[in-house]
């Protein structure tokens, strides 16, 4: 027992050192003398915390109250001594040191893993201050309400929905609904910051797999416009939108294995090829690409907007019920029928309602198929916007990628 204890108090020890050299490290340029806490402060204050959770053992836990009481009580007037006279306010080093004795008591306490890897994600955010300062500067009003909104939909809503059907056909369960509301979501708000984080001037890859996690349609729509107003870059701007579309595949490959793993082993081999296609074409794009002039135009211009999420939910609630009512009455036809529609428009909605199926009535075979046909119906449409919109080599390109794909969806729809 008493090695175990000194074990631990060594994990204190180590604690504070490791805090105490951010700390020591960050206030680098100070007079020796005049830094506030530096590592031997930190390491003598991690293993102060073990010392008394130690003795907080036979005496109570008040006694390990009153400690840090007092302790708290001597770093406030320490610090606040020490801001007067060097008109410096910050508190971050104090709260730090908060943390270093609390941390020290939870190691010897027992609790060493949990305590070793908060120090670690302390020091980690202690030293990552100026990132952090300037990405919260640069942060528009807009993408903090989109935080907001995120976490409204998911942490204040989600959790108050039944979880129950609430309709005849027993189809719409509503937390299930906004469940797959905040997934996609989800899905589009990362992605706007991988853009954003990424920018279009570090590469037009990375723009269009991120454009693709938001919506391969949206961004095929959108590059299509640029395209007819910089006939210049349309090589450049068909590997874009031809990355967005392979994107696409794995994207739903994700969707579907969340809501329904099992469905995903049927489809994984030929949306799978479908991808290796579409990014091999890319690829061959991309390097045949000479002009790699910035796109300043944003793809995406809101993170995330509630009434489109809100609509999002009404058309999958929509979906849900139709692909119930196709099944009644038009048995499996009505399911590839509705999916070949729905691949005319955003291929979520019916991708979470046929995975979704699956746990019901839905055979996996007939769920693949129309996944399958959803994919192929969207890729065509896609090609067809950028042909109409842009024309020229960016039309040529990208459907010469696009209907080689579609052809072997469709030939693999014949055989299977």
């Amino acid at each position: 027992m008493p090695m175990e204890i000194l074990e631990r108090l060594g994990v204190a020890l180590m604690i504070g050192l490791l805090i105490g050299a951010e700390r020591g490290w960050h206030d680098r340029a100070a007079e020796r003398g005049s830094r506030p806490a530096g590592v031997r402060t930190f390491g003598v204050i991690g293993l102060l915390g073990g010392l008394w959770a130690v003795l907080a053992n036979p005496l109570g836990n008040i006694i390990f109250g009153f400690a840090f009481l007092g302790f708290a009580i001597l770093m406030t007037t320490a610090y606040a001594l020490s801001a007067n006279a060097k008109k410096a306010y910050g508190v971050t080093t104090m709260v730090a040191s908060f943390a270093t004795f609390a941390l020290g008591a939870m190691a010897v306490s027992g609790y060493v893993a949990p305590a070793a890897a908060t120090a670690v994600v302390i020091a980690i955010l202690l030293g990552l201050k100026p990132i952090l300062n300037t990405w919260v500067e640069h942060l528009k009003p807009q993408e903090i309400h989109a935080a907001f909104k995120l976490l409204l939909i998911s942490v204040v809503l989600l959790p108050v929905l039944p979880n129950r059907t609430i309709d005849r056909w027993e189809v719409l369960n509503p937390y299930q609904i906004w469940w797959m509301v905040v997934l996609i979501a989800s899905i589009s708000f990362i992605g706007y910051f991988a853009i954003k984080i990424a920018g279009p001037r570090r590469g037009i890859g990375l723009t269009g797999i991120f454009g693709g996690l938001v919506s391969s349609t949206a961004l095929s729509l959108n590059f299509a416009r640029i395209g007819r107003q910089s006939p210049e870059n349309h090589t450049l701007l068909a590997a874009a939108v031809t990355i967005a579309g392979s994107t696409m595949f794995p994207r739903m490959l994700v969707i579907v294995g969340i809501v329904h793993p099992a469905l995903l082993r049927n489809l994984l081999w030929p949306m799978g090829i479908m991808s290796v296609f579409g990014y091999a074409g890319s690829a061959w794009l991309w390097w045949r690409s000479k002009a790699h002039t910035p796109l300043e135009e944003p793809i995406v211009k809101n993170p995330l907007e509630l009434t489109k999420a809100i609509q999002f939910g009404i058309i999958l609630a929509s979906i849900m019920v139709l692909a119930k009512l196709a099944r009644l009455w038009f048995g499996d036809t009505g399911i590839l029928l509705l999916a070949g529609l729905s691949g005319l428009g955003d291929v979520d909605a019916i991708t979470l309602s046929l995975s979704r199926m699956v746990s019901g009535d839905l055979s996996p075979e007939v769920a693949t198929k129309a996944l399958m046909l959803v994919a192929v119906v969207n890729t065509i449409l896609k090609g067809g916007i950028v042909a109409v919109l842009a024309g020229g080599k960016m039309s040529t390109a990208v459907n010469a990628i696009f209907i080689t794909i579609a052809l072997f969806g469709i030939g693999w729809l014949l055989l299977n």
